[in-house]
C-alpha cells in the first residue's frame, strides 16, 4: 500500500497521551482520573500507557526527564573555567524543551487540582539536577560544599525558570532564555 507508514500509529504517542491526561485533568482532575482514562481518551490500552511513562505525573514530566538524563554528558565536555561549562551545559539542557503538557500543567495546576504533586515531583526533579551538577562541579575540582552549593544554585535556576516560563506563556519566550536570565541572576554569574 502506499502511503502507509510502518511503526506506532500517531494516537499511541506519548504527546497524544499527554494531550488526553492534560484535558482530563481540566474535566475531572488529576486525582479522579486514572490511568484506564488516559489511555481511553487516547485510543490506547492501558498497558500501551507504560510503554510512555510509569505514571501519570511521569507522563507530563517525561520530556524534561529526558533532557535532564543527558545533563550529566554535557557537563562532562572540556571546558574552562568550570562556571562556564555549569552555564552551557544548563543553557544547552534547556535546548528542545517546547511548550508541552507539563507547562499546560504548571500554569494550571490548580484548576487541574495537581499543584501538591507538582510540588512534589519539582522537588524530585530539582534534588538530582542538584545532584548531577553537583558532580560534575567536584569532577571539575570543587570541594564538596562548594559543588553541592552550586548544584543547588543552579538546579534552583532551572525549576524557576521551568515555572516562570510556563506561567509566562510558554512559546512566549524560549525555556533557554528565561533560564539564561535566571542563571544571571546567580550571584557571582558567570555570562
Amino acid at each position: 500500500m502506499a502511503g502507509v507508514r510502518a511503526g506506532r500509529p500517531r494516537a499511541s504517542s506519548r504527546d497524544v497521551l499527554a494531550e488526553a491526561a492534560c484535558e482530563l485533568f481540566l474535566e475531572q482532575g488529576f486525582e479522579a482520573t486514572s490511568i484506564a482514562d488516559i489511555a481511553r481518551r487516547a485510543g490506547v490500552s492501558r498497558s500501551s500507557f507504560f510503554n510512555y511513562a510509569t505514571s501519570k505525573a511521569g507522563l507530563l514530566w517525561a520530556p524534561f526527564d529526558e533532557r535532564s538524563a543527558v545533563l550529566a554528558d554535557l557537563l562532562d565536555a572540556p571546558g574552562h573555567p568550570l562556571d562556564a561549562v555549569l552555564r552551557s551545559a544548563v543553557l544547552t539542557f534547556a535546548e528542545g524543551l517546547r511548550p508541552d503538557a507539563l507547562a499546560l500543567a504548571i500554569a494550571n495546576a490548580d484548576a487541574m487540582g495537581m499543584a501538591a504533586d507538582l510540588e512534589r515531583e519539582s522537588a524530585v526533579r530539582m534534588a538530582r539536577i542538584a545532584s548531577t551538577i553537583a558532580t560534575g562541579a567536584r569532577r571539575g575540582g570543587r570541594d564538596g560544599l562548594s559543588a553541592d552549593i552550586a548544584g543547588a544554585a543552579y538546579a534552583g535556576a532551572v525549576m524557576s525558570a521551568l515555572r516562570h516560563w510556563a506561567l509566562a506563556g510558554p512559546g512566549t519566550r524560549a525555556l533557554r532564555d528565561v533560564l539564561a536570565d535566571a542563571l544571571d541572576a546567580l550571584p557571582g554569574a558567570v555570562s
